[in-house]
C-alpha cells in the first residue's frame, strides 16, 4: 500500500491529523492537537497552501466532555463547543454552534468531524496499560454486529474478557512524510508514549473528463516504549463524474486491521457508486450499518463528501492561472 504517493501536478491534497496525548498521566485529561492543510500543486512550481487550520482541545475523558477548545485562525461559534459531550451528539452540536460549516467541506469542519472518534481512539492507551474501561465513564454498549470486526462469533466477540476485546500490538508505523518532498504532508511531530493519532490524506485531480480521488487513512498508537504502531489503515480510490457529482467507481484496500474479519467490509466501498458526493456523510451515516461495514472505513467514506470542495478549489486555481497578469 502506497501511503503517500508523489504529489501530482494539477492536484489538491488535503492532509489532517489528530494527536491525543495524556500529559497528566493515563487517567488525566486528554489534549487533542488537530492540524489540517489544503495544498495545491500547480503544473509548474512547488505548492500553494490554500487553507491551514490548527485545532487545540482538552477533554475530561472519564466524563466524555470537551473542556476547552480553540483554533487558529479563530472561528465564530467554536468557543460554544466547550462543555459539549464528546461521545454523543458532538457533530450535531458543531452544526448548531457553527451553522456556516454545514456543507462547507472546509478543512476546519473535517477536523471537528473527526474529533470525537479521535478522542475515543485515545482509550487504547488505557487498555494497553491495563486500565479497564469500566473505570472510566465511556458508555458501555454491546458492539456485536456493529461492524465486520465485531461480527457475532468472530475473533473480537469470542476473545473479549472483563478487560475488553483482544488487543494485539500492530506493526511499526511506516513514515508518511517523504524525504524527497517537504510539502507532502503538513508538519507531523513525533508521537510520545501513551498517545494516539488519526491521519487522513485526500488527493483530488482531473484526468480527462473525470475526477480522480485517492484517500488514505491511518489510526496509530505509541505504547510505553514510544514505538508508533498501526491500529487501522485503509486506502480508498474512486472516480467521480464532474458533471453529475456522482461516484463512477470506488474501491477500498486494507492495510493493517485489528481482527481477521475486518477486511470483509472492503466490498462496502462499492456501495457509494452512483451516490452524490455532496450527500455522502448523510448516506453513509444512515445506511452503512451492520457486519458488512466498518466504522473506520465508514468515516473514511464520509470524508469524501469534501471532494466537491477540493475540486472547486482546483478549478479556482486553474482559473486564476489563466487570468492575464497585470503589470504594476
Amino acid at each position: 500500500m502506497s501511503e503517500t504517493p508523489p504529489r501530482r501536478a494539477g492536484s489538491v491534497r488535503r492532509t489532517t491529523t489528530h494527536s491525543c496525548t495524556r500529559p497528566d498521566g493515563l487517567e488525566g485529561r486528554v489534549t487533542i492537537v488537530a492540524r489540517g492543510r489544503d495544498l495545491h500543486t500547480p503544473p509548474t512550481g512547488d505548492g500553494e497552501v490554500l487553507d491551514s487550520v490548527r485545532l487545540d482541545a482538552s477533554a475530561d475523558f472519564s466524563a466524555g466532555i470537551i473542556t476547552e477548545i480553540s483554533c487558529t485562525p479563530p472561528a465564530p461559534g467554536l468557543g460554544d463547543l466547550a462543555g459539549a459531550q464528546a461521545f454523543g451528539g458532538f457533530r450535531a452540536r458543531v452544526l448548531e454552534a457553527m451553522p456556516a460549516e454545514r456543507g462547507s467541506g472546509s478543512v476546519r469542519y473535517q477536523l471537528l468531524d473527526d474529533l470525537p472518534i479521535a478522542l475515543l481512539l485515545s482509550a487504547r492507551a488505557l487498555r494497553a496499560a491495563g486500565v479497564g474501561m469500566t473505570r472510566v465513564g465511556v458508555r458501555q454498549q454491546s458492539p456485536i454486529d456493529i461492524c465486520a470486526g465485531w461480527i457475532a462469533g468472530g475473533t473480537a466477540d469470542v476473545g473479549t474478557t472483563d478487560q475488553g476485546p483482544p488487543l494485539d500490538r500492530g506493526p511499526a508505523a511506516s513514515q508518511l512524510t517523504r524525504d524527497d518532498d517537504r510539502l507532502a504532508w503538513h508538519d507531523i511531530e513525533t508521537l510520545p508514549p501513551h498517545s494516539t493519532r488519526r491521519h487522513r490524506r485526500i488527493d483530488v485531480w482531473q484526468d480527462g473528463d473525470s475526477t480522480e480521488v485517492d484517500c488514505f487513512f491511518r489510526d496509530s498508537f505509541a505504547p510505553a516504549d514510544g514505538v508508533e504502531t498501526v491500529v487501522h489503515q485503509y486506502r480508498v480510490r474512486g472516480t467521480v463524474d464532474p458533471q453529475t457529482s456522482r461516484f463512477i467507481s470506488c474501491e477500498a484496500e486494507a492495510g493493517r486491521l485489528p481482527y481477521p474479519e475486518c477486511p470483509n467490509a472492503l466490498a462496502s466501498a462499492h456501495r457509494i457508486v452512483g451516490a452524490d458526493v455532496g450527500g455522502l456523510r448523510h448516506v453513509v451515516r444512515t445506511t452503512f450499518v451492520g457486519p458488512t461495514t466498518c466504522t473506520h472505513l465508514n468515516d473514511t467514506l464520509r470524508s469524501l463528501e469534501d471532494v466537491t470542495t477540493l475540486l472547486s478549489m482546483l478549478s479556482n486555481c486553474a482559473l486564476s492561472a489563466d487570468l492575464p497578469r497585470v503589470r504594476r
